[in-house]
């Protein structure tokens, strides 16, 4: 089954487990960079209140969320971060998941150059904002054809997914504004993977 039918499903929830394992490669300024996905999240509108389209709300920003399922959504975080994410669904049904952790695999060094910081480690790319940057990937990125051979960006899945019962569901981060939303399972990671993002347990008052 090509990858453009797997996203189509309208289980986002399945689909943030499935891509686990699966490469992101980067072909930017005839430079080639690529990770392991290690940690997603699962984002679902119109119900989810942690969905920047939630209610199906429709602006300039969400637009690419209503797209074809295999385009990107990339926006800017705290004016800082630009966040990577892999419309799923059909056509006008807002569903995405968030990338949230890579495992370096190709041009490792190169990573570190656009991070420019001293620390290594997995610091490099063990969060949404890092490996964006560590892949190159920003706001100009964003509304792009992930499945197209002519795409900067590129995903393939793994020959074999990931066990279940080697994958950790937990609250997804920092979206406390999400009210009994926030509760929701629907961070996943590689269990024992250390290429992952803090904090490990996200807990949420209301």
């Amino acid at each position: 089954m090509s990858l453009r039918k797997v996203l189509l499903s309208e289980d986002v929830v399945s689909l943030a487990q499935i891509l686990l394992g699966a490469t992101i490669t980067t072909h930017l300024d005839g430079i080639t960079t690529s990770g392991i996905i290690t940690e997603t999240e699962a984002y679902k509108a119109p119900d989810d209140k942690g969905s920047h389209a939630y209610g199906n709300k429709r602006t300039k920003r969400t637009e690419t969320l209503f797209a074809e399922a295999g385009t990107s959504y990339v926006y800017l975080c705290y004016g800082i971060h630009h966040l990577f994410n892999i419309v799923t669904g059909p056509k006008d049904v807002a569903h995405a998941v968030l990338i949230r952790a890579i495992e370096p695999s190709q041009g490792k060094d190169q990573m570190w150059v656009r991070r420019a910081i001293k620390s290594k480690g997995y610091n490099l790319t063990n969060g949404p904002g890092k490996l964006s940057k560590a892949l190159g990937i920003n706001k100009s990125h964003n509304a792009i054809d992930l499945l197209s051979i002519r795409s900067p960006i590129s995903i393939s899945l793994p020959k074999q997914h990931i066990p279940h019962k080697e994958i950790i569901a937990s609250p997804r981060v920092g979206i406390a504004y999400a009210a009994e939303c926030a509760h929701w399972p629907w961070r996943f990671r590689i269990k024992d993977n250390s290429w992952t993002s803090l904090p490990h347990d996200v807990k949420y008052d209301n």
